[in-house]
């Protein structure tokens, strides 16, 4: 990796020592500058580094980030004030070669981009999110010119791989590591529950001043109920709704099964059933869903704009997190839960202990993996108006009161306030352990 020489700017002084922190620069008028780069998604389809990126121009920040290029996106734009570099996607496979390459064509393409972005704008701040955990590297590169490193916690990469692969060995090793590389070279972790925290403090081996918490919660104000529109239910007295990735850990194959125990089991042909989404198994998701004779039931419409969205979720009853339990998604926060409570839908999950801890009475719970009991709450939450109304109405408020990101970005601009604030890195982890 070759090192980055700072570039001069107003009222700053290029030099910098060894790689024990940053000359302190003279007062500049100029806007601190996080660049963020994310891996699994183009922005701004990640949800999570679309709101920090909000708070983060909010906060006085200027902010950029790397990341893979979406169908018709330009290589580089500014859109919403934040300065977007975008490498040709690589192509996915199966297996630990395809892994390897995708990952390895990523770091490549995200640092060629990161030496582009530097060369524009001196950068303050570094913000890596994962998966995967290869980024820590571009930090090394950048630390000798003062840059502080933040590792924004996504997804536990080595669970990960076990719930998609359901085996360990060498390669669970390897990701094993470079976690712990990402955790010992960030100055700060933001993680997005607190069992992401403990892992993080535990196997990471950060002080706890150092993790910080910041939930994805959404925007209650863009996120909110509408007018239902009756035409989505296709003709049925009820819609049924799942929204997120489809991937082998995320559990769609059950849902579609529970689809089939709802319409051929039970025998309810008053249900419509739309999975919104895309991923590595669309295609199988589909194939299931033909086989099992669900099309006139089922739509699997793909990924679909955020107002397509909004008409879908201000229509449901119901919505689906058919999530397995396993060791990755027992501690993960689902995302596409909360989305559901904003819009004011009542919850049927499986069982998973952090979906428990963000939707709490606003979901009824089935035993983890069982299908026929998941397609069973769901028919008994449609067929009690009642109930739904009062969960619906929980999870608002809860989202309201508790979960919104509004009151989640404060704690997560204060990171980087804490980060630039402060010229000297032992002054730095000084500062943040007496905030704490």
């Amino acid at each position: 990796m070759v090192a980055l020489r700072s570039p001069a700017r107003s009222g700053a002084t290029a030099d910098v020592h060894a790689v024990g922190g940053p000359v302190p620069c003279p007062p500049t008028t100029e806007p601190r500058h996080v660049l963020i780069v994310v891996q699994n998604l183009p922005f701004p389809f990640d949800r999570r580094v679309w709101l920090e990126c909000q708070a983060l121009t909010a906060g006085g920040y200027a902010v950029s980030v790397v990341c893979p290029r979406g169908p018709g996106e330009a290589s580089e734009e500014v859109r919403d004030g934040v300065t977007l570099y975008r490498y040709r996607a690589p192509r996915t496979g199966a297996g630990a070669a395809a892994y390897a390459w995708e990952y390895l064509y990523s770091f490549l393409a995200s640092a060629w981009l990161v030496a582009r972005a530097w060369r524009r704008r001196r950068v303050d701040v570094l913000q890596a999110c994962n998966p995967p955990d290869i980024f820590w590297p571009l930090a090394l590169a950048l630390r000798p010119a003062g840059v502080a490193f933040v590792f924004d916690h996504h997804d536990l990469c080595p669970e990960l791989y076990e719930s998609k692969f359901h085996r360990r060995g060498p390669l669970y090793r390897v990701l094993r590591a470079l976690e712990w590389c990402t955790f010992r070279v960030a100055d700060r972790v933001v993680a997005t529950n607190e069992s992401y925290r403990s892992v993080a403090v535990g196997r990471g081996g950060k002080p706890g001043a150092a993790v910080t918490v910041v939930r994805t919660g959404p925007d209650p104000a863009t996120m909110r109920a509408g007018p239902p529109c009756p035409e989505l239910r296709r003709g049925r007295r009820y819609l049924v709704v799942y929204l997120g990735v489809m991937g082998p850990q995320d559990g769609v194959d059950l849902a579609v099964r529970a689809v089939d125990h709802v319409v051929h089991r039970l025998g309810r042909s008053d249900v419509s059933f739309t999975f919104v989404g895309a991923g590595e198994s669309f295609d199988e998701v589909v194939a299931l869903r033909d086989r099992l004779e669900l099309v006139e039931h089922l739509e699997l419409p793909g990924r679909l704009p955020d107002g397509e969205v909004a008409r879908l979720l201000s229509t449901a009853d119901v919505a689906l997190c058919p999530d397995p339990k396993n060791a990755l998604n027992d501690v993960s926060t689902m995302n596409k839960t909360m989305e559901y409570m904003a819009y004011g839908v009542p919850v049927v999950s499986f069982d998973l202990r952090e979906t428990r801890i963000s939707a709490g009475d606003a979901a009824v719970y089935a035993t983890p993996n069982d299908v026929c009991e998941l397609a069973r709450l769901v028919v008994e939450l449609l067929d009690d108006e009642a109930r739904r109304r009062a969960m619906g109405s929980l999870a608002r408020r809860r989202v309201v009161r508790t979960l919104a990101w509004p009151r989640q970005s404060a704690a997560y601009v204060r990171v980087f306030d804490l980060l630039t604030t402060v010229p000297d890195r032992s002054d730095r982890r000084g500062a943040v352990a007496r905030s704490r």
